[in-house]
């Protein structure tokens, strides 16, 4: 009998379950951003909660995304994927959303919340598909070292 197990605990689902609950709550702080409904304390809360959930997925997928890579590629993976996702969310998404609050349009602040949300939905089902169920492994039979891999 299969057990759901899986489906429901681990890193792969807690960081797709965190991209999704991120998601949602951007949703739908935008959608009560582009009618009016929050306060500014209303929208600090929002971004509180949304931080929380973003920062556990963000941080364990930076963590984790080093386990698919054998040992001797490992440092390099973390730093790729640190400086790529640091140059899309640090440079990239300031300038977009400051183009989009010059505006002056809620609408279009809109979109970049829906925009967001969207990204994060996609990270969740790359996550949920492509994640890797590392728990109660060691690194090296996740990835072995190429130094102990045979060549043909």
């Amino acid at each position: 009998m299969p057990t759901v197990y899986p489906l429901l605990m681990g890193r792969r689902a807690m960081i797709a379950g965190t991209y999704v609950v991120s998601a949602l709550l951007l949703w739908a702080t935008g959608a009560l951003f582009v009618r009016g409904n929050l306060s500014a304390q209303d929208q600090t809360l929002l971004w509180c909660a949304i931080f929380f959930f973003a920062s556990a997925a963000a941080s364990s997928a930076y963590l984790t995304i080093s386990e698919i890579f054998p040992l001797e590629l490992r440092a390099l993976a973390i730093a790729f994927f640190y400086a790529a996702g640091t140059a899309i969310g640090g440079v990239a998404a300031p300038w977009f959303f400051g183009v989009l609050i010059g505006s002056g349009s809620r609408l279009s602040v809109f979109y970049g919340y829906a925009l967001g949300a969207a990204l994060m939905i996609v990270a969740a089902v790359v996550e949920a598909w492509l994640g890797v169920d590392a728990e109660r492994k060691s690194l090296e039979h996740i990835a072995p070292p190429l130094s102990t891999r045979v060549e043909l």
